[in-house]
């Protein structure tokens, strides 16, 4: 199993750390790797969008010539996990702030959403959150300069709230999530994005 990094601007290293320890604890044979070209995205069975600063992914993601292929991998059922900026790349919709920038939208999942829903910088801050695709136990998330959910509808389902806030959603193969989960020892959101690599390779009768 290979994991791409889309590594053109954010927290690349981290989630490369990260979603190899999770490799690692899955005892799945495979590796994560630092994605920087277009013809990479032929050599890997999923890919993670990190945080950082969206419209500048977005805009680098078209210049590099990735843009109109992930958005076409993402709507045959490619497993794609957007933290922070990453998830914000994923929606449908976005609020008016998105829109007046010019924000570069993959428009893959059916959500509205909104940038720095918390707050800037000076407002970031960590919370237990009750994710129960993950388990009993409360995932810590990490918030800095966090988007937030406004709404979801068709195939997207909530997966966890913050503040009456939508901060993680899934939808088939596609994973947001509004904190950085690589910035933490706890695995599991890496873990539950490798089992929707697996099992969508499962169903396609190929092993990643």
């Amino acid at each position: 199993m290979k994991i791409g990094v889309l590594g053109l601007q954010g927290a690349i290293t981290e989630h490369v750390k990260a979603c190899n320890a999770a490799i690692n604890e899955a005892g799945i044979e495979g590796e994560t790797f630092w994605l920087k070209g277009k013809s990479q995205l032929s050599e890997i069975d999923g890919l993670i969008i990190p945080g950082g600063e969206s419209t500048t992914i977005g805009r680098l993601i078209t210049k590099a010539g990735m843009f109109d292929r992930l958005r076409d991998m993402g709507k045959n059922g490619f497993p794609i996990l957007g933290t922070c900026a990453g998830l914000i790349l994923l929606a449908k919709e976005g609020e008016k702030e998105i829109k007046r920038t010019g924000q570069p939208l993959l428009k893959l999942m059916d959500m509205k959403v909104t940038r720095n829903a918390f707050g800037g910088q000076r407002e970031s801050f960590e919370a237990d959150l009750d994710i129960t695709a993950l388990g009993n136990e409360p995932f810590k998330g990490v918030f800095i300069r966090a988007p937030a959910i406004k709404k979801v509808w068709g195939e997207a389902n909530p997966l966890a709230r913050y503040d009456d806030k939508i901060v993680a959603a899934e939808q088939g193969n596609l994973l947001a999530f509004a904190f950085h989960p690589e910035l933490t020892s706890d695995t599991r959101v890496h873990r539950y994005f490798l089992k929707k690599v697996k099992s969508y390779y499962s169903n396609k009768s190929r092993t990643p």
